[in-house]
């Protein structure tokens, strides 16, 4: 996962209030169809969860994450991993697979993500991934927005969450051939009220408060949120939107932007 100094991980919260990720990122390992003895760079690891399911299935992994406390994490799972930024991803031609599950949304310059996965791959690599896309979260971040606006408070998103044309555009830019793509909504049960998914995914804009408000600022979220996610029984959900896609490398060279 990627970290600022705005966004950071830790990892016993992202266990307890946001396991659902990896969770639902199975189907996208399918989607990737890993063979035994290949080499799979994990762009965007966490904690190393889906990097397992990976190795399980006779593949040779590398993971790699901004934040170092989920390497770290990673790492007690047994998973080979390195600190590093995926916009600047530094191999060459070492792998024949890049997967990626819910972090590319979180990288906001994906032209140059997708160079350095061209750069990684061998030519005719796989690259399968899903990230958010259009309208993700939309009702949560409406809601942020308008507690802040009203604290006389903006913040820009920190999160790239395209269409399908557009990230068909960016692929194609970058000289890969799409294979699939496409934006479904998804709504994702939580695992307690939505204070565990703010307090997880939401610090980019939390933290522009006063830490002394921020308990009171999130507590008037979850009530704000209540009527559209929490339904009668009291279970809560998220209004998550997701963009799944596959392509490969096309040969050549890559060409200038």
């Amino acid at each position: 996962m990627p970290s600022s100094n705005r966004q950071h991980w830790n990892p016993e919260r992202y266990a307890a209030n946001a396991r659902f990720v990896s969770d639902l990122g199975l189907p996208v390992v399918e989607l990737l169809a890993p063979r035994p003895g290949e080499r799979i760079l994990d762009l965007g690891c966490g904690d190393g969860a889906l990097s397992v399911a990976l190795i399980e299935r006779g593949c040779e992994v590398l993971g790699v994450d901004s934040s170092p406390e989920m390497v770290a994490a990673a790492r007690r799972r047994g998973v080979r991993a390195e600190v590093m930024d995926g916009q600047s991803l530094r191999f060459d031609e070492r792998f024949d697979a890049v997967f990626s599950n819910a972090a590319l949304h979180w990288m906001t310059r994906p032209a140059l993500v997708l160079d350095g996965v061209w750069g990684a791959l061998r030519p005719g690599g796989r690259f399968a991934g899903e990230f958010g896309g259009q309208g993700n979260v939309r009702t949560i971040v409406a809601a942020i927005e308008a507690a802040l606006s009203a604290r006389g408070l903006a913040v820009a998103s920190p999160w790239f969450f395209p269409d399908e044309a557009q990230f068909r555009e960016l692929l194609e830019a970058s000289r890969f051939t799409v294979t699939s793509l496409a934006l479904f909504a998804r709504p994702t049960r939580l695992p307690g009220d939505v204070r565990g998914w703010l307090e997880t995914f939401a610090q980019p804009y939390t933290c522009t408060l006063p830490a002394a408000d921020r308990a009171s600022f999130v507590a008037e979220l979850v009530e704000t949120l209540r009527p559209a996610l929490c339904d009668a029984q009291g279970l809560w959900t998220a209004d998550y939107v997701r963009l799944r896609f596959s392509a490969t490398k096309s040969c050549g060279t890559r060409s200038d932007p």
